[in-house]
């Protein structure tokens, strides 16, 4: 249940993550949203993401946010590019798994093979997919999109004037919940796989906590 519980909710923090505008935080300075910066814009918050951007108006209390690239080649650098890539592959397959997660409550094999090791298999693989995304992002903090939100000192892995947003770290923590549920696939097919668990499975019942 616990395997179960966290293979959910890791699929859920990274698509989360992947899909905010919170992994760069900056403030404004006229050069995206064509504003003179006097004192009543000094607290508004600039937030930008893979693909999509937010402006926080302090005064007016809104949130403004949308996508900066309407189709893949216009996200902000080949480097972000890769990043989607790794991201979305790695995505997917914690999606899958989440899926079977749910599922093994009802059955524990796919075509004779454990459905806690088939799992624990694709959530490793879609971990070394994250960090390949999560370690090429920082590379594109030199793109033109970056330096106009961080300023010039931005460069490859220098994030100037900007710092680190949640969802950043969301991502991080979550690939590391993958790697944590990756081996707690295989402690969930040891206790699925005992006398007692196969004794109930015998007679008709399903789904079963075993203390």
């Amino acid at each position: 249940m616990l395997w179960t519980l966290m293979s959910i909710v890791v699929a859920f923090a990274e698509l989360v993550a992947f899909m905010s505008a919170e992994w760069l935080v900056g403030y404004p300075d006229g050069s995206e949203f064509n504003i003179t910066v006097t004192a009543s814009h000094r607290n508004d918050q600039r937030t930008l993401g893979i693909y999509s951007r937010c402006i926080k108006v302090a005064q007016q209390k809104v949130v403004q946010c949308g996508p900066y690239a309407t189709d893949f080649m216009e996200i902000a650098s080949g480097f972000w590019q890769a990043t989607v890539i790794f991201l979305v592959v790695g995505i997917f397959l914690l999606s899958v798994v989440g899926i079977l997660s749910v599922f093994s409550m009802c059955f524990q094999s796919i075509l004779k093979k454990s459905i806690f090791n088939v799992c624990g298999l694709l959530q490793g693989i879609a971990g070394l997919f994250l960090i390949l995304g999560l370690m090429l992002y920082p590379a594109g903090w030199g793109s033109k999109k970056v330096v106009d939100y961080c300023g010039p000192d931005a460069s490859p892995y220098k994030v100037g004037l900007c710092s680190l947003g949640w969802a950043f770290y969301t991502a991080i923590g979550g690939t590391v919940l993958t790697f944590i549920c990756a081996m707690f696939s295989a402690q969930a097919e040891i206790a699925t796989s005992s006398d007692k668990v196969q004794d109930e499975i015998e007679e008709g019942r399903s789904l079963i906590c075993v203390l």
